[in-house]
């Protein structure tokens, strides 16, 4: 960081090597190419540790070289103090990817200065900002994504990003996923109880006699979160001991040509129920067809989004033969009755 009052006396590489250079007796480019300023003694860079372009106090260079005493810094946090990318991002206890997006919050942008080409933000308005997030009201409160944007990492990404945190500390909270990822608090909630559930099943399949209480305990996962976490493992654990029969009855209709050969996917809906879709030939009595854990096979009326995720209702289709009130019809006797139905179609169409 710059120390508060001390802009006039910082200096970048290329500006050490100017005046090092003659103290040493070589040029300013050997100077940098043998990186004489990483030598024992020599005052380190003002600024964080990885940082890009590297800043200097002239004020100790320029000591150093003359071989005097190397006057120390201030050592007192100041509310003028200018915190780069990494400093600014540590203090609000977030990533610097995260810190990327705050800074353009109207509370930030205006505030931001470049020294030497690196962009600074004074502790104060860090330290203001970080205050209002956590205690003050409204919106500036709440962690996470800014107001009105869109999550911040890539759907698709989601899931690993969070597995990765999640990883790392198995008891990480919502709430710092949110403030990492800039993520939603919805998002969030959802995704974690996912893959906990995820790894909780994998526990319990590689050890049979665990209880979902001892799985989630030995994962490390905290008491508050067990009960969702548990659920979702439940529901995981009946969705994959589901998927061998879907993929028989998928395999079975593409078989018959009423179907394209697919890979089955079974989707979790609210309420912790289970149900997976296929999607049918055209010529098929019907765009496609889902299965409901409560209620068997129906048929739907929508190829691209066969099954209504997030209500928890059951589908409003049409019960396909007698799979009405038996969730699990044997392939052949579903294949009969989707195929008398494609009969009837046909015969309709011939009528008319």
């Amino acid at each position: 960081m710059i120390r508060a009052g001390r802009v006039s006396f910082v200096q970048t590489r290329d500006e050490l090597a100017e005046t090092a250079s003659v103290a040493v007796g070589t040029r300013p480019s050997m100077f940098v190419k043998h990186k004489r300023y990483t030598a024992a003694g020599h005052p380190p860079p003002i600024n964080s540790p990885g940082a890009r372009v590297l800043l200097w106090d002239s004020e100790q260079t320029a000591a150093y070289y003359a071989g005097t005493p190397v006057p120390p810094l201030p050592t007192e946090d100041d509310g003028e103090d200018l915190l780069d990318r990494n400093e600014a991002a540590a203090l609000l206890e977030v990533s610097a990817k995260s810190w990327d997006t705050y800074k353009h919050t109207p509370e930030i942008t205006p505030h931001l200065v470049k020294v030497k080409g690196v962009e600074h933000c004074p502790r104060r308005i860090v330290t203001a900002y970080r205050s209002a997030r956590q205690a003050g009201p409204g919106d500036a409160a709440k962690p996470g994504r800014p107001h009105g944007s869109g999550d911040m990492v890539p759907r698709d990404e989601i899931p690993r990003e969070i597995g990765a945190l999640l990883e790392e500390d198995p008891a990480v909270t919502s709430k710092t996923v949110m403030t990492e990822l800039g993520l939603s608090y919805v998002t969030v909630t959802r995704t974690l109880a996912r893959l906990r559930g995820e790894h909780i099943a994998d526990l319990i399949t590689s050890q049979p006699d665990l209880t979902p209480q001892d799985a989630a305990r030995q994962l490390g996962y905290p008491t508050a979160v067990h009960r969702t976490a548990i659920a979702h493992a439940q529901t995981e654990i009946r969705a994959r001991a589901a998927r061998p029969y879907i993929q028989e009855i998928a395999d079975t209709l593409a078989g018959a040509g009423l179907a394209e050969h697919q890979d089955v996917t079974v989707t979790h809906l609210a309420d912790d129920h289970i149900a997976a879709a296929l999607v049918l030939s055209h010529g098929a009595p019907a765009p496609a067809l889902v299965w409901d854990e409560r209620s068997g096979w129906r048929t739907a009326t929508s190829r691209r989004h066969p099954i209504r995720r997030n209500t928890g209702q059951p589908p409003q289709g049409e019960p396909i033969g007698d799979s009405d009130g038996a969730p699990r019809p044997a392939p052949a006797q579903l294949l009969a009755a989707l195929t008398a139905r494609t009969d009837r179609t046909d015969e309709a169409t011939r009528q008319n």
